[in-house]
C-alpha cells in the first residue's frame, strides 16, 4: 500500500504532499488541479514491480532507465523529454517522493533540462513488488483487440495507462478457487446488472447473454463495458484484495447510467474492507454521495477525500485539503455545483415564497 505521495516542481505543482488511507481515497477538484496527474504520478513510481518481477536482481542503476521511461509513457510530455515535466517557472528541480506502508522509500529528482531522471534517495525500494492497477477514464473492452500491437508500433497516441489495462484484461483467468469470496460476489453482482457478461479470448471480446446469446461488445452499453472491465480485472487476479497493489481509477463514473454507482460503491467498499487500497478522482455528486451514505465504520471502512483547489493569493499554486469526514470537505465543488442546481430550481418553482 502506499502511505504518501509528496511533489514539488511537478508539472502543475509547486509542492504537495498527500497521505493516503490504506483503504479508500476520493481526489476531487475543479479542471485543471491536477487530480489525473496525482493518480499517474503515484502510479508510475508505485510499478517498480514490472520491473523486480522480471528480474529480482536488477541493479539499482537500472532504475532511473526504468522509471523514466515509465513517467513519459505516461504522461506523454511534449516532445517526449522528461524536463517537460518540470513546474513552469520553477528554477529548482522537480522532487517525487513515494513512502509504502511497509516502509519502502523511493525519491527521485530531474530539472527542466534533463534527459534522465536521478534516484535521490530509497529503502528497499526493490522488495516492493506488487503490481498497481489504474483503470483509465475511457473503457477498453470495445477497442482492445490489436490495441497492444498497434500501440507497440506507435501508431496510438494514448498514453501508456491503456496499454497497461489492456495486457491485465488479456492475462488469462486464475483458478476461481483463488478468488476471494467478495470478488465472486463483485463478478456475479455485475453479470446480474449488466444481464450477461463479457468473454475473453486473448484480445478477442465478446458479450455473452444469460441467455447464451453472443453479441460484439461494440453494441453493449459504455457503463456495462466499465462494469465489464472491473470484473475482468478481478477475474484475472490483477485486482485480488489483500494481494495485489493499489487500484487506480480515473472517473468511474463516465458514461455511467446513475443507478449504477450504488453497485459500483458497494463493490469498492467490500474489496477495501478485504485489504484493497483504492485511489479514484471523480467529478459525480452522486458517486461521491453513496460513499458517504453507504460507508460505515463499524465495518472498517475509511474514506479519505482529498480537495485539490488553486491557491487565489498565490495562483497557480495548487492546495489540498484532506478529511475523513463528508461535511467537512472544503473546498467541495460537486457539492457547491449541485446546491446551485437545486436552488435555481427552487426559484424556478416557488419563486417569491422563498424570500
Amino acid at each position: 500500500m502506499i502511505k504518501s505521495l509528496e511533489l514539488k516542481n511537478f508539472t502543475i505543482f509547486s509542492h504537495l504532499k498527500i497521505d493516503f488511507s490504506p483503504k479508500i481515497n476520493i481526489i476531487i477538484g475543479e479542471n485543471g488541479t491536477g487530480k489525473t496527474h496525482l493518480l499517474k504520478a503515484a502510479y508510475a513510481l508505485s510499478s517498480g514491480g514490472k520491473l523486480f518481477q522480471l528480474n529480482s536482481d536488477v541493479e539499482e542503476s537500472k532504475w532511473p532507465e526504468f522509471l523514466t521511461d515509465r513517467l513519459i509513457r505516461i504522461f506523454r510530455p511534449l516532445e517526449n523529454k522528461l524536463g517537460k515535466l518540470h513546474h513552469k517557472g520553477s528554477q529548482e528541480r522537480a522532487e517525487l517522493a513515494l513512502e509504502f506502508e511497509a516502509g519502502q522509500f523511493l525519491k527521485i529528482h530531474f530539472h527542466n533540462n534533463s534527459q534522465s531522471l536521478v534516484i535521490q534517495g530509497t529503502t528497499h525500494y526493490d522488495e516492493y513488488n506488487k503490481l498497481p492497477t489504474f483503470i483509465t477514464t475511457k473503457e477498453v473492452i470495445s477497442f482492445i483487440d490489436g490495441f497492444i500491437s498497434s500501440y507497440d508500433r506507435r501508431e496510438l497516441s494514448f498514453d501508456e495507462t491503456y496499454k497497461d489495462i489492456c495486457q491485465s484484461i488479456e492475462l488469462k483467468s486464475i483458478r476461481p478457487e483463488s478468488l476471494h469470496e467478495k470478488s465472486k460476489w463483485a463478478m456475479e453482482e455485475i453479470k446480474k446488472i449488466c444481464e450477461g457478461s463479457f468473454s475473453f479470448n486473448g484480445s478477442r471480446a465478446t458479450f455473452k447473454t444469460m441467455a447464451g446469446e453472443e453479441y460484439s461488445t461494440n453494441i453493449i452499453a459504455e457503463g456495462f463495458r466499465k462494469l465489464g472491465m472491473l470484473s475482468r480485472l478481478i477475474e484475472t487476479g490483477e485486482i485480488r484484495p489483500g494481494i495485489s497493489g493499489p487500484l487506480f481509477w480515473d472517473e468511474p463514473e463516465g458514461n455511467m447510467n446513475p443507478k449504477l454507482m450504488k453497485l459500483l460503491v458497494k463493490i469498492l467498499l467490500e474489496l477495501s474492507r478485504n485489504g484493497q487500497q483504492i485511489i479514484l478522482a471523480t467529478h459525480d455528486y452522486v458517486f461521491l454521495k453513496w460513499f458517504d451514505l453507504l460507508g460505515d465504520r463499524s465495518q472498517g471502512d475509511e474514506i479519505r477525500y482529498h480537495t485539490l483547489y488553486r491557491d487565489e493569493k498565490n495562483y497557480p499554486s495548487i492546495l489540498l485539503n484532506s478529511t475523513e469526514d463528508y461535511l467537512l470537505i472544503e473546498p467541495n465543488p460537486i457539492d457547491e455545483a449541485f446546491d446551485a442546481l437545486i436552488n435555481k430550481e427552487l426559484d424556478q418553482t416557488i419563486g417569491d415564497l422563498r424570500k
